[in-house]
């Protein structure tokens, strides 16, 4: 049973920076894209970072650009997403998920698993 696991959310003041993590088990990791979604209330999973298993990644755009860093680490079986200078609007809960493919995604339909989510609230 594939199973993932965040890790690391929490209140961060604006400019500040947190990391978050994304345990996966029940499966060879190694297989596997990931990518991290987010989501405020009200509003659909909005795509944010994507690793293909060959370490290629795809980020949603210049809001995060340079500010979010997307890695894994095969032998722990984790990926991580590296946040810097945070800002209000980054606040949601952010999910991750993976897929078994070669390519790499930033549809969340391509996604059959997922993690349960961990908050993050960027506030003075």
């Amino acid at each position: 049973q594939v199973q993932l696991i965040e890790s690391g959310g929490g209140s961060v003041q604006p400019g500040g920076s947190l990391t978050l993590s994304c345990a996966a088990s029940g499966l060879t990791f190694s297989w596997y894209a990931g990518a991290w979604f987010r989501q405020t209330p009200g509003k659909e999973r909005e795509f944010v970072a994507a690793v293909s298993r060959n370490d290629i990644t795809e980020y949603s755009g210049d809001s995060v650009k340079g500010r979010f860093t997307i890695s894994r680490n095969n032998a722990k079986n984790t990926m991580y997403k590296q946040m810097d200078n945070q800002k209000p609007e980054d606040t949601a809960v952010y999910h991750c998920a993976v897929q078994h493919t070669t390519g790499i995604s930033q549809n969340a339909k391509d996604y059959p698993y997922w993690g349960q989510g961990t908050q993050v609230t960027v506030s003075s």
